[in-house]
């Protein structure tokens, strides 16, 4: 017996690591549980490894090794055989141990040794039976003892259930009261809907509004007419007015309808509720339960295995990361739930009983209301109201009523046969309904409902509830804060707590839920045991079952006292009782789990990110979303969720989460899902852009060629449309960040495109940051769309936060690029595919020009996808055909015609002889013959024959324009269409004549015409203002209107014979601007700018003058092709106002302009018609206005710069772009004695006359005060001048009236200079409106020190200095403001100089050599060496500034003494005796070394953060040898002495490593200066601090970081983490 091997025969060295089981061989109809080997040498049982098997894969607990099965499953993998032979060893001895007894019995019967072994056998015989007999004795009084124990609890047995049973009686009859109230409450809301219940009353008043919409309508279309007569032709005119005069006749209406009734009644069956009230309401016998305080739950599952054995094992550790989550009791109720959840029930929201089967409705006679469940195939109601609405309905006359009910009584404890197999029948039609449900959602039905997401472990293992059950969730809460009320469920010191019992945890104040206990921790134990009493729990781990996630609790500690630590443990933890336990028996978990269907991590050696985590959580959050039921796999719901859509008007498509993780590469998917329409549920499809309108076979019209890819493949835009100009400044404002109409950014947050989707509608950003209309067509990933711009063709590539969701108001007009090919014209022979020369020839033709295009083929052609067939002709202003596009490919051998087609087939077709834009020959009068073939591009024609300069036709009217440059209603360029020929002729000689030539050096002056190269293209330019060599020049484009800065290398001199300009400035007349304004306001230029700029347009001149800009009316097409005058539109749109003015003569003829009949008419400047006519009284005759005279004046002489070095000088003025306008006293005394000599020269105010301010520079202008000053003319603005006094620096717009145009005391110089700041960079390179107006309020009307850094090169241009104030460099002061930055350039070069705030500048003649201050100490603080990372050492916590940034100081290898012995606090009290020798602190630099004073009125060592406040100066300190913060003013500071700098700082800022502010945080009280930690985390950490003695060095960059350990080695934020104050980083 003693020679057995102990491993053989000791059943713990062969049993499962997981579940605790014992390995067994199997035998005849015994299956057995074999050790089974995985990949990574691991050994489990086969049960085990049934449970983890995944997919055919298995990942290892202990080694998270994943192992893929054979094909034989888990039966297939390898047998360990040592294992296998032990048990064989184990099973072998026990059959050895027991062959020797039976022996032994067989020799003691043998027949041989009877005789001489008699009388000793007889001697043992009676020794046994005396020894069996006081055995006996024994066993009676045991039989005794245990019979009157039997006898005392039966009863107490009798007691105790007795009084539980009338209890339940007691809340049976409570339940029944409140089905009875819900019932009457279901009665009473079905009067909600009595209406349905008057047929004829609703028939008549559906007439009545019908009538009533007709009305209206009608009402709406006559406001519109009345208002726009131009709608006139889009509605019938006399049907409106039959509608609107259509009388009303009450004769018609039948109102005998109002005095029938309803019909219904209310009845109540007494006999039928009686009979439903025996039978529902019962004491129901079942099987017999413990009667303990703690009932036993027992999970079991569908596997037949020992599942009790194996839940407490797998309790005891921690669970795979596969299986991570506790799993909750009573799994097969929730598999029955979550099959009802798969069929896309919706939920009932009340408790839900357990089915018969349960061991809970098994356990003991339990009173319970029984519902009546009527199988109606269109029933919605709940279960506990079926039988009542069985007995109390309203009814009518054609409707049947059924004796349902329930009643009360004693049911016997044998069941009839009857009800017996009504029972079992009714089980197996809810089991096959449940299967035939089960079964739709196997062939692929899918289910929806509305859910909230609770709690998210990864996107394959969250839970949600049902937002149908929310008043469930309500019912369930108050339930359980009722049962834990008072003194019910308090724990006692003999109570045991188990694994896998319910609980009661305090949540929050007021508030209970109902946990699982999935650990317990025992004190003195490492490892979590299967159950433990209460008095030695140190802490638990319980699963919420109603919202699915898990949460560790810690007791007190066990110092506490016995007392004290139940009553902590009873504030948060209640145990529920036997009534609690049959309550809670009939509310299923709130929390289901489920997992996103198909999807795994990107990465699955890595798993789920914390980025795919986070951007579950804030795309679900906590509002309801759509969930799509798939499947089912074990104990999760297969699921995808889709959030609703963030504006109602972009689009009705909600947002998969499957998708958007997928899309942004968070995830994939395991069974690929394409991106098609048909992952889009319940057949909603996203919304389209409408089709392009095509054009009509064989009509000529104007078009663009917006895109093109090859002759066969190219996109059009039909131009004269205006309200595809309406739409792109729409989509402008409604977009662009910078828009004035918009508010911040996150205003279009609800536009953003989370994850989009094939063919979806949007709005792109393209590369020159303008929103264009576009759909998706491609997804190449990388958070990257391939768009197409539904209104040019062209595709593009975008980033997805260049796309925006489009609104509806977008969608109404169709998409503008038409798909065209070439007709007619295929590739060459040799070729399939169109050649790159061919490509990029047509490119040249046609890319972006202005084409005539006309369609061969029916429109049905373009709408099938394969493109319009067009043939394109270039425009020409001449009667000559048209030249065929197709045509000039073919004859430059690029293409060729198809089969039967010529090239006189191509032509355009005959148009009519009526010319809207008449030729040249009529435009030049019979005064000037026109040059022969003007208009033909010939090689023989000779340069002299091109017209520089635009000629206006006989006909003004109706004239084809192009809108090239629109500064506001008042002023536009335009281009006359018949003029692009010759246009083109000018372009083509200025890139021959200037294409090779090299810059020239030469003067620039003003009004000087050239060739400019702009943006690659020669072009007309004129000069307005002279430039020197190397500098920028701002030049006119004579052919297009608007100015550019081209650098001087970039112009050449102009031939005469190609001066002149191809552009008419036009005005549109009888409008003003609105609001009583003389100048047009920003918002309309800008209005107008969006919408004509590149537009064409029908113009007609109102007058033609020589003055410019000419008054014209302006029309433009609309969608109905209808023309509409732009004038109009802005009245329209408030913008404008329509000119109270008599009507202008009528306009001469073109040769009547000739005439000296010509000089008699009326000139206006460019601005007159723009200023509002004041009343005048009336005159005999009207009266023309002089022509401006044109006068010319040369600027004032630059100012006398000083030297750079240190003055004194007066603050002027402070322009609004952050220049500094400074006078020196000498300036000063100067402008006093100028100004007496400025009134002098002018005495009167001058006789007012039009000027032509153009070339104005220098003028006299009348102040504010009445008297004379010299200024400097920046700007016209309408009847106002911009001037810029120069002897001040202000800046002002004076009236017209005021300004003089002459330039008085030349010999004196400007008497102002402009000055900028040294050192510093304003923020956004521009001095913001903020800063501009603190320099005024600092400098304004000052005499400050200055210290003049640079003098610039132009003597017009701003000094570099640097200003003091008070001993403060202003430089400093605008930093600090934030307002600026300081030049690193400059700070690495020099230091900043202090300037002394008390200059000396008397003219004593003091000789003060050796009397200057000692240069003060720059010199920083030293810190001491820390040890090398990793190494610990001790530490001493000076200050904590947040519970992880603190100050220490290191105790071990430090010295604070120098050579002499002494210490800082000697050295400190030595200085302090002598502080009144210390002088005031003068440098205020960044981190400047300082003493301080304390509030105890001591000085200590500190350095300088900044300045607190200006109004009195306060400056930020830090003291370096505590760590702490302080505010203190100027006076409060001295020079620090040079010795004490030699000293180390006490005090090592650190940031502690490890954890982090917690990401949710409830706590309310927050610290100020960093609300992402509560002030209770701070406190706390304080506490901690007490007892930290070592650290450790982890980190060195960005910032100096450490670990801390407490007196155990424990880091010390671990507390901080376990009760939810701080996260780990």
């Amino acid at each position: 017996m003693s020679d057995r091997s102990p491993r053989a025969d000791n059943p713990n060295s062969v049993v499962c690591n997981i579940c605790g089981i014992a390995y067994t061989l199997p035998e005849d109809e015994i299956v057995g549980n074999l050790p089974n080997v995985l990949l990574c040498s691991h050994i489990f049982c086969t049960t085990c490894l049934r449970s983890l098997e995944f997919n055919n894969v298995i990942l290892c607990p202990e080694c998270k090794v994943e192992s893929t099965l054979p094909e034989g499953g888990v039966e297939g993998l390898q047998v360990d055989s040592r294992i296998i032979g032990l048990i064989y060893t184990a099973k072998m001895n026990k059959m050895k141990r027991d062959r020797p007894r039976h022996h032994r019995v067989k020799s003691s019967s043998s027949p041989v040794k009877e005789d001489t072994k008699q009388g000793p056998d007889v001697e043992t015989a009676l020794k046994a039976v005396e020894e069996a007999l006081s055995q006996a004795s024994e066993n009676m009084a045991n039989l005794d003892n245990i019979h009157q124990t039997l006898v005392k609890g039966l009863t107490v047995q009798v007691k105790r259930e007795k009084a539980r049973l009338l209890m339940e009686i007691d809340e049976a009859m409570d339940r029944a009261f409140t089905i009875l109230k819900r019932r009457k409450g279901a009665l009473v809301a079905e009067l909600t809907n009595m209406e349905q219940h008057f047929p004829s009353s609703r028939r008549e008043l559906g007439r009545v509004e019908e009538r009533m919409r007709a009305l209206d309508t009608a009402m709406q279309k006559a406001k519109q007419v009345g208002q726009h007569p131009s709608l006139e032709s889009y509605c019938d005119l006399e049907q409106l007015l039959e509608t609107l005069q259509a009388p009303v006749d009450v004769q018609l209406f039948d109102l005998k309808c109002l005095s029938l009734g309803s019909g219904l009644s209310c009845i109540a069956q007494q006999d039928a509720l009686g009979r439903s009230l025996k039978a529902c309401l019962k004491i129901n016998i079942g099987n017999a339960k413990i009667l303990t305080e703690e009932p036993i739950h027992r999970d079991r599952g569908d596997r037949e295995r020992p599942q009790e054995q194996q839940e407490s094992q797998r309790m005891m550790r921690p669970p795979p990361p596969s299986t991570r989550e506790p799993v909750p009791p009573r799994q097969e109720q929730d598999s029955l739930r979550m099959t009802r959840h798969t069929r896309g029930l919706s939920p009932n929201p009340g408790p839900r009983p357990f089915p018969s089967s349960s061991p809970v409705s098994d356990s003991g006679p339990n009173v319970i209301i029984e519902e009546i469940i009527e199988e109606i195939e269109q029933g919605g109601e709940g279960e506990d109201e079926v039988s009542l609405k069985s007995c109390h309905q309203v009814t009518t006359a054609s409707s049947k009523t059924t004796a349902a009910g329930f009643s009360t009584g004693v049911v016997p404890a044998h069941r009839s046969e009857l009800q017996q197999a009504s029972e079992r029948q009714r089980a197996q039609r809810s089991n096959k309904k449940i299967q035939e449900e089960l079964l739709h959602v196997s062939q692929g039905k899918v289910f929806q409902e509305w859910v909230m997401v609770t709690h998210v472990v990864n996107p394959n293992h969250f839970y949600i509830r049902h937002v149908a059950e929310q008043r469930a969730c309500i019912l369930l809460s108050k339930k359980i804060n009722s049962l834990c009320s008072g003194e019910r469920g308090l724990f006692t010191a003999s109570d045991i707590l188990e694994t896998g019992s319910t609980v009661f945890v305090k949540w929050k104040e007021g508030m209970w839920c109902r946990a699982t206990l999935t650990e317990l921790f025992q004190r003195g134990h490492l490892d979590p045991v299967r159950s433990c009493p209460v008095p030695e729990l140190h802490r638990i781990r319980v699963y919420f079952q109603d919202y699915g996630f898990c949460q560790g609790i810690d007791m007190q500690s066990e110092e506490a006292g016995p007392d004290l630590f139940i009553r902590d443990m009873n504030e948060r933890l209640r145990r529920v009782d036997v009534a609690g336990q049959s309550e809670m028996s009939r509310w299923l978990p709130q929390a289901i789990k489920c997992s996103l269907k198909d999807i795994v991590p990107a990465d699955l050696t890595k798993g789920w990110s914390a980025e795919a985590q986070d951007e579950f959580r804030r795309v679900v959050g906590s509002a309801s979303v759509e969930m799509q039921v798939f499947g089912q796999e074990r104990d999760a719901l297969l699921v995808d969720l889709k959030k609703a859509p963030m504006d109602s008007g972009s689009s009705n498509m909600p947002m998969s989460l499957r998708e958007y993780l997928v899309f942004l590469e968070l995830a994939r998917f395991y069974s690929p899902v394409a991106w098609n329409a048909k992952t889009v549920p319940c057949g909603r499809r996203p919304l389209q852009f409408y089709p392009p309108v095509f054009p009509r076979t064989n009509v000529e019209l104007n078009a663009v060629v917006s895109h093109i890819d090859t002759p066969s493949h190219f996109y059009i835009q039909l131009v004269d449309n205006m309200e595809f100009l309406l739409l792109t400044a729409k989509l402008q404002e409604c977009y662009s960040y910078d828009c004035p109409s918009r508010g911040t950014r996150g205003e279009d947050q609800d536009l953003e495109v989370y994850c989009p989707i094939l063919d979806q509608a949007c709005v792109a950003r393209f590369d020159d940051k303008v929103w264009y209309r576009a759909h998706v067509i491609g997804i190449p990933g990388g958070r990257k769309v391939e768009v197409q711009f539904v209104d040019f063709g062209n595709k593009k590539i975008l980033s997805v936060n260049d796309l925006r969701k489009i609104k509806d108001e977008f969608f109404a007009l169709p998409a503008m690029a038409i798909q065209c090919y070439l007709a007619d014209v295929i590739p060459l022979e040799e070729a399939e595919m169109w050649s790159d020369m061919c490509t990029e020839k047509f490119k040249s033709l046609a890319d972006q020009r202005l084409v005539t295009a006309v369609a061969t083929a029916k429109t049905e052609a373009g709408r099938r996808g394969r493109g319009l067939p067009v043939r394109l002709f270039e425009t020409s202003d001449s009667s000559e055909p048209l030249a065929n596009i197709g045509d000039l490919l073919v004859n430059d051998q690029l293409a060729c015609f198809k089969k039967g087609i010529k090239s006189k087939d191509t032509q355009a077709p005959v148009v009519d002889t009526t010319v809207w834009d008449p030729p040249f020959e009529g435009l030049l009068g019979e005064s000037e013959p026109a040059p022969a073939s003007l208009g033909q591009e010939t090689p023989e024609q000779d340069p002299q024959e091109i017209q520089p300069y635009l000629m206006l036709p006989s006909n003004l009217k109706d004239m084809k324009v192009r809108v090239t440059h629109v500064v506001s209603p008042g002023s536009f360029y335009v281009q006359l269409l018949q003029m692009d020929t010759q246009l083109k002729r000018v372009y083509e000689l200025l890139k021959q004549e200037y294409a090779r030539t090299e810059p020239e050096e030469m003067e620039w002056k003003a009004d000087m015409y050239c060739a400019a190269y702009n943006n690659g293209v020669w072009e007309r330019g004129q000069l307005c203002s002279p430039v020197s060599l190397g500098y920028i020049a701002e030049v006119v484009r004579c052919d297009f209107g608007n100015k550019v800065k081209l650098h001087v290398n970039n112009l050449r001199p102009l031939l005469p014979s190609l001066v002149g300009c191809q552009v008419l400035e036009c005005s549109l007349s009888d409008i003003r601007p609105a609001g009583g304004r003389s100048t047009w306001t920003a918002t309309a230029c800008d209005f107008i700018s969006y919408y004509l700029t590149g537009a064409m347009a029908i113009m007609t001149i109102k007058e033609n003058t020589e003055q410019r800009p000419v008054p014209v009316s302006l029309y433009c097409s609309n969608r109905a092709g209808q023309d509409v005058s732009i004038a109009d539109f802005l009245v329209s749109e408030g913008l404008a106002l329509k000119e109270r003015k008599p009507r202008a003569s009528p306009m001469p003829k073109l040769e009547e302009l000739s005439d000296s009949k010509f000089k008699g008419l009326q000139n206006r400047t460019p601005n007159t018609e723009n200023q509002p006519t004041a009343p005048m009284p009336p005159k005999p005759a009207p009266r023309t206005n002089p022509s401006p005279e044109k006068v010319k004046t040369h600027a004032y002489c630059p100012p006398e710069l000083p030297h750079c070095g240190r003055t004194q000088m007066t603050i002027s003025a402070i322009g609004e772009d952050g220049l500094i306008y400074a006078m020196t006293h000498h300036a000063g005394r100067q402008f006093e004695q100028l100004r007496e000599r400025l009134q002098q020269h002018i005495k009167t105010l001058p006789r007012l006359k039009p000027y032509t301010w153009k070339s104005v520079l220098g003028c006299a202008v009348m102040g504010s005060d009445m008297l004379w000053y010299r200024g400097e003319v920046l700007e016209v603005i309408g009847g106002h001048v911009k001037v810029r006094y120069v002897d001040q620096g202000l800046v002002e717009n004076i009236p017209v009236c005021h300004v003089y145009p002459t330039v008085l005391c030349e010999d004196i110089p400007q008497l102002c200079m402009p000055c900028q700041l040294h050192g510093v960079i304003p923020v956004g390179r521009t001095w913001q409106w903020d800063a501009v107006a603190l320099l005024k309020e600092l400098l304004l009307n000052r005499c400050v020190d200055m210290q003049v850094m640079e003098l610039p090169e132009d003597p017009l241009g701003c000094l570099t200095v640097q200003i003091s104030l008070d001993g403060m460099t202003l430089s400093r002061i605008m930093v600090h403001h934030q307002h600026a930055s300081v030049d690193q350039a400059i700070a690495a070069t020099q230091e900043e100089l202090v300037v002394s705030s008390r200059l000396d500048l008397d003219d004593w003649d003091i000789d003060t050599e050796g009397l200057e201050d000692p240069e003060p100490v720059l010199r920083v603080f030293s810190y001491p060496d820390l040890p090398e990372k990793g190494e610990r050492f001790r530490v001493r916590i000076k200050h904590l500034r947040t519970p992880n940034e603190v100050f220490l100081y290191p105790l071990d290898g430090s010295s604070c003494e120098e050579s002499g012995g002494e210490s800082l606090e000697e050295a400190l009290k030595r200085v302090h005796d002598r502080m009144d020798r210390l002088a005031m602190l003068s440098d205020f630099s960044i981190e400047a070394p300082c003493l301080a004073e304390y509030s105890d009125g001591k000085y200590y060592r500190a350095k300088l953060l900044g300045f607190a406040g200006l109004n009195p100066v306060k400056v930020l300190v830090r003291h370096v040898d505590f760590g702490s913060d302080d505010t203190l003013p100027t006076h409060k500071l001295r020079q620090i002495p040079a010795h004490l700098l030699r000293f180390p700082c006490k005090a090592i800022k650190v940031r502690v490593a490890g954890f982090r502010p917690p990401r949710l945080n409830l706590e309310k009280e927050r610290l100020s200066y960093r609300p992402e930690w509560s002030m209770k985390a701070a406190l706390e950490m304080i506490d901690l601090l007490h007892s930290c003695c070592t650290a450790s060095v982890t980190a060195t960059e960005p910032e100096l970081s450490v670990f801390l350990y407490d007196e155990d080695g424990a880091l010390v934020y671990l507390p901080l983490v376990e009760k939810g104050l701080a996260d780990f980083d």
